[in-house]
């Protein structure tokens, strides 16, 4: 009688053990598909542009979109002369037509508004070839999001989309450039936050920088603060 108790006990304790440990990995198991589904959610599929060919480069480029950058209605970026499109483009692939090695243009979050090829051909010079892109990298009106009014941000790269160089500055936007070839270079007005209000508006000042395209940096402005005072002298006497 003793042993028939026993056994019933230690029956009873093995069913009892199973059912929880199936319980466990019932409860597991669901916990796991339920991060899988979250985390699939809060990730956005990436959205690939058109292929961007140029015969001048041993590049092809591939676009890359983020489809939630476009929830934001007051944003209003053209991505290029040459590549007008409704989506905003996170970065750019290039991808060598020869071997097949491919990279990033950015390491960061950012929008590029536009981008375009630069050529200038001189003579008895080989041409300069450069991409010229105007990007959004940060939140400059500090409101959590990027878009237009943020500031914008010129940078040069060679056509293989490396050697990266910002060319404007900080807490600006461009209005608008020009190349001009007997120069090499190209002249980009620019807007500044100089009433640091964190907008750009018509109360804020305006200026030219100057860079040179064979030797890429950060550019020079060309109106100075001494010009700028002594037009200010003349014109309010």
């Amino acid at each position: 009688m003793k042993y028939n108790r026993f056994l019933n006990k230690i029956t009873t304790a093995i069913i009892i053990t199973l059912l929880s440990f199936s319980c466990k990995s019932s409860t597991s198991t669901k916990a796991e598909q339920a991060q899988a589904t979250d985390k699939s959610k809060s990730e956005p599929n990436l959205v690939y542009g058109d292929l961007i060919i140029k015969e001048q480069s041993d590049y092809i480029m591939i676009p890359v979109v983020l489809p939630e950058q476009n929830e934001d209605k007051k944003t209003d970026l053209s991505l290029s002369r040459s590549y007008e499109r409704n989506n905003q483009l996170s970065n750019i692939i290039f991808y060598r037509k020869q071997d097949g090695e491919a990279h990033i243009l950015l390491n960061k979050k950012a929008i590029i508004a536009s981008f375009d090829l630069l050529e200038v051909k001189a003579v008895e010079k080989l041409p300069t070839r450069v991409w010229f892109y105007k990007i959004l990298d940060q939140d400059t009106n500090i409101d959590t999001k990027l878009n237009s009014e943020d500031a914008t941000v010129g940078y040069l790269s060679d056509l293989s989309g490396k050697s990266l160089q910002q060319i404007t500055p900080n807490n600006t936007q461009i209005i608008n450039w020009v190349v001009v070839p007997s120069q090499n270079a190209i002249f980009i007005k620019i807007i500044k936050d100089s009433d640091n209000d964190k907008k750009f508006t018509g109360k804020d000042k305006t200026n030219f920088v100057r860079v040179n395209l064979d030797k890429p940096a950060m550019g020079s402005e060309i109106v100075s603060n001494q010009i700028e005072q002594e037009i200010k002298s003349s014109v309010l006497k």
